[in-house]
């Protein structure tokens, strides 16, 4: 099969509707909307979610949850992740940043202990798990919480 063999499957590319092109088109006059009417008329139709004056289902349904305007969300690295840092560097948020390691904007750094660390660094985060800490201050480096 070549580039030029390909083509649409049969029937699954129709041309546009061409409406108010005259009576022997078939969408002519009213162009497919009926007479009269709200949805015949020029902007006519009702909002998303509107259902004809009956308490939409967004008001009937109960409000729930919470939404907390202080929460702060944290960048979660793992030990793993680490490792490419030459050693005895200082691994803070805007080194991982500038590494590519972190693609949006968080409000502090939380390291996971998963996977192996072999090389000694200065990791500095506002928070560290049990088994994080231990991996970093194992392979000789220090977990400075910031």
């Amino acid at each position: 099969m070549k580039l030029y063999d390909l083509h649409p499957a049969e029937g699954s590319r129709t041309a546009p509707k061409r409406v108010g092109r005259g009576a022997g088109s078939g969408l002519g006059k009213t162009s497919g909307r009926g007479h009269k009417g709200q949805k015949a008329r020029s902007g006519g139709g009702v909002r998303p979610g509107f259902e004809g004056g009956q308490m939409p289902l967004i008001r009937r349904v109960p409000k729930r949850g919470f939404y907390n305007p202080f929460s702060k969300e944290y960048a979660v690295i793992n030990v793993k992740d680490l490792a490419s840092f030459e050693a005895g560097s200082v691994v803070d948020y805007d080194a991982l940043k500038a590494a590519g390691k972190l693609k949006k904007e968080f409000d502090g750094l939380k390291v996971l202990g998963d996977g192996e660390l072999n090389v000694a660094l200065t990791v500095k985060a506002a928070k560290f798990t049990e088994s994080a800490k231990q991996k970093i201050e194992a392979a000789g480096g220090k977990a400075e919480v910031i």
